[in-house]
């Protein structure tokens, strides 16, 4: 009988070099925390600060328009205590995203609008940035204190184009669909890195690629089942609009501040 090679009966070693995976652990930490504040702004069963959703976003808009076109102090800072104050009526988890956000765009302005501070322009860097932080601030409590479906509703019953809703409600659900297929490609990535991979962003790349050809093939699936369902492009909104007394004291306020605005710019 021939004896068995040497090769088969020695014990089989196997140490793969490391290598550090971060850049994919980076890639899939984003993509869990953009699924999930969607997801967390869309699970919820009742809007935050008792005003309806309509009212909120027109005044949102009014809030930036005014800030904008305002160039009293006296208005800006009034409007700033206004949003600030409204912040604090949200929960701290919300608080704190909010102002990430407003206060890195805000020194980003700053950054900028330094050079001509040094050549004397005070007014741009004092105005300017606080406007920018008032803004994204009023901007981001819309988006954490009111479900999506209920801006896209509110936004048909302001007669917006169908096709502006159709590509904004579209263009939501895609990036939760398209990131969850993108997490799965990512921890599939990870579980077969073994040892030193030299082509981590050739890897990534190919995740890309996969994942645009995947948008294209559930972009003509859902082109041909809203086909088959007779889908005109054509929003309706079957809820009733309903006027509370958080609605009408909300009216109230604005208009009070419409009236300062109209009353600082008098006074300019």
């Amino acid at each position: 009988m021939e004896a068995m090679p040497e090769w088969l009966t020695a014990a089989e070693v196997y140490d793969p070099p490391t290598d550090k995976d971060r850049f994919i652990d980076k890639s899939i930490l984003s993509f869990i925390g953009l699924i999930s504040k969607i997801k967390q702004q869309s699970g919820r069963e009742h809007d935050r600060l008792w005003v309806s959703p309509v009212f909120k976003l027109a005044f949102t808009i009014l809030y930036i328009v005014l800030v904008s076109s305002t160039r009293e102090f006296t208005f800006v800072y009034i409007m700033l205590t206004y949003i600030v104050l409204v912040l604090a009526a949200l929960p701290a988890p919300d608080i704190r995203k909010c102002l990430r956000g407003a206060l890195i765009a805000t020194v980003f302005t700053y950054i900028i609008l330094l050079p001509s501070a040094l050549h004397g322009n005070s007014y741009s860097i004092t105005m300017i940035p606080v406007k920018v932080f008032a803004s994204i601030t009023a901007v981001n409590i819309l988006s954490y204190s009111t479900r999506w479906d209920h801006i896209i509703a509110s936004l048909k019953r302001f007669h917006f184009p169908d096709m502006f809703i159709f590509v904004f409600d579209i263009t939501i659900k895609y990036i939760v669909m398209l990131g969850e297929f993108a997490l799965q490609m990512l921890y599939a990535l990870k579980l077969r890195s073994v040892g030193h991979n030299k082509s981590k962003y050739g890897s990534i790349g190919g995740v890309g690629g996969t994942l645009f050809l995947k948008s294209r093939a559930m972009s003509e699936e859902m082109y041909s089942a809203m086909e088959c369902r007779g889908f005109t492009g054509e929003y309706h909104v079957t809820d009733k609009f309903k006027f509370s007394v958080y609605d009408g004291v909300y009216c109230a306020l604005n208009a009070g501040f419409i009236w300062m605005f109209v009353y600082f710019q008098n006074l300019a």
